[in-house]
């Protein structure tokens, strides 16, 4: 493997992997919150590499989806905007995905996976996002 290279204050390392003492991400104060408003397809702005958004809680049918634009500055064409639940969803099946990217936006499908006479999805859905940084050059 090729030289090691070590970060004396955070504990940061490369050698072929990266590994943290005190965990990879962005620093406090590079996050950022948002809600929805009026329903489940309304777009968020949200200027940020990571945070959270919550979602509105208008109803979600069993086998339904809606998606929702996130308008963001930090966000580049190359980039890799990751999702995942924190909390809120009521329907077990929900998931969120990013299903778009675009310079200065991606865009978010919320999916309530149960059956057709299985539960709506009508929680408040707390969303973790974080933007990994991406160049295809």
């Amino acid at each position: 493997m090729g030289e090691r290279v070590e970060h004396k204050r955070s504990g940061a390392r490369f050698d072929g992997r990266v590994s943290s003492k005190q965990g990879i991400g962005y620093a406090v104060g590079d996050g950022s919150t948002v809600t929805q408003l009026t329903d489940r397809a309304t777009g968020v702005t949200i200027n940020a590499l990571s945070g959270t958004i919550t979602t509105d809680s208008t109803s979600l049918a069993a086998e339904a989806s809606a998606v929702f634009v996130v308008t963001n500055n930090k966000v580049a064409i190359g980039d890799v905007p990751v999702v995942a639940i924190r909390s809120g969803a009521v329907a077990l099946n929900t998931r969120v995905t990013v299903t778009a990217v675009a310079a200065g936006s991606f865009s978010i499908t919320v999916v309530n996976g149960n059956v057709a006479a299985g539960t709506a999805e009508t929680g408040a859905i707390i969303i973790n996002f974080a933007v990994i940084k991406g160049s295809t050059t």
